[in-house]
């Protein structure tokens, strides 16, 4: 049995998004039956990108399992050569059996492109937003700042989200000009259900001075949907590509106005331990923040996670898995154990 991924590019235009529904056709459903049918073998593919209808991809990443004896690399002009002419598959290859493009640490970089200017360009129209009111970019700019960091994006985030934890990290949020054509690009650990289209909106909507750029902390303060712009169209959306980390950062170093924290994970690897010292944080987001530094330290290899306020030793509040707190033996400080229920180093498919 091999696991093989596929970097996969695709017209959105004419599908119902990436994920399988009953109601019409998707970019899942074509690969699991063209592949069904080239392997002869009954196959359901994983992605890393649930992309919603009509949003575009020049490399979104697919894994499956297969027991063919065709060589990894040759799937790929075999495959192109049974699907449909706005989806192709750029690259296929073999991983490790223990690869899930959704659980392993990347980043993530999409681009909205708004086409702006008096009359529409027809050979742009499925490719991009056409807007005809002129945007002040220099706004847009501003304001797209305020959203690179660690924050909550519970503002920029539909309400039909299924996600639990709205915390996000924005490595690049910019917004630059190609001739007729406003580019806002946007590299992140991840994004939720609608986050780039709702951004997209909401620096529309600060490029046409309804909103002030200064307004952008207050957005992401409220935590409220109802704060943020508009979600723009999906057709301006295209996921560019995902990059993987082949290796951990030593060391995580995040302050926003709600809390800051260092993480250490430079033991990681030796002896399973990963160091986190909180400098500040928000009574409201105190636990959700234990337990989101839990689950990834603990994801990335750990098996203790030792916690240290700025007075190192005092205790900061109660944790989340208190069934596997334990006194840490040469101070007055608490760790957590790897809770059983979180499977590790990643999930099977």
């Amino acid at each position: 049995m091999k696991r093989i991924r596929l970097t996969v590019a695709y017209d959105g235009t004419a599908y119902h998004g990436w994920q399988i529904q009953n109601n019409g056709e998707t970019i899942e459903s074509v690969l699991n039956r063209e592949l069904t049918a080239l392997l002869k073998e009954e196959i359901a593919v994983q992605g890393a990108s649930r992309t919603d209808a009509g949003v575009h991809a020049l490399g979104n990443v697919a894994v499956f399992d297969t027991d063919s004896r065709i060589p990894p690399d040759k799937l790929s002009y075999a495959l192109n050569q049974r699907l449909p002419e706005d989806i192709r598959i750029q690259k296929s290859e073999e991983v490790d059996a223990s690869f899930h493009p959704r659980k392993v640490n990347g980043k993530k970089t999409y681009e909205y492109r708004i086409l702006n200017r008096e009359f529409e360009l027809p050979s742009q129209r499925l490719y991009s937003y056409f807007y005809h009111r002129k945007l002040d970019m220099e706004a847009m700019q501003q304001a797209a700042a305020y959203l690179v960091g660690e924050h909550d994006f519970q503002s920029f985030c539909s309400s039909h989200t299924q996600a639990e934890d709205t915390v996000r990290t924005l490595y690049e949020c910019s917004v630059c000009r190609e001739g007729d054509c406003i580019i806002l690009r946007l590299v992140g650990s991840g994004f939720l259900y609608n986050m780039v289209r709702i951004i997209a909106g909401t620096l529309i909507q600060t490029g046409i001075g309804k909103l002030s750029p200064d307004a952008m902390p207050e957005i992401l303060a409220a935590r409220d949907r109802r704060m943020a712009g508009p979600t723009a169209p999906a057709c301006g959306l295209t996921l560019i590509g995902l990059e993987y980390e082949t290796g951990l950062e030593p060391e995580v170093c995040v302050e926003n106005s709600d809390w800051s924290y260092r993480l250490n994970q430079t033991q990681i690897l030796g002896n399973g331990r990963a160091y986190v010292r909180i400098y500040h944080c928000e009574e409201r987001d105190f636990a959700a923040l234990i337990d989101r530094l839990s689950l990834r330290c603990f994801r990335n290899g750990a098996r203790e996670v030792y916690f240290l306020d700025e007075e190192e030793g005092r205790m900061l509040g109660e944790p989340v898995f208190p069934e596997t707190v334990c006194p840490r033996p040469d101070r007055n400080a608490w760790f957590i154990r790897q809770p059983a229920r979180i499977p590790l180093p990643l999930m099977s498919l």
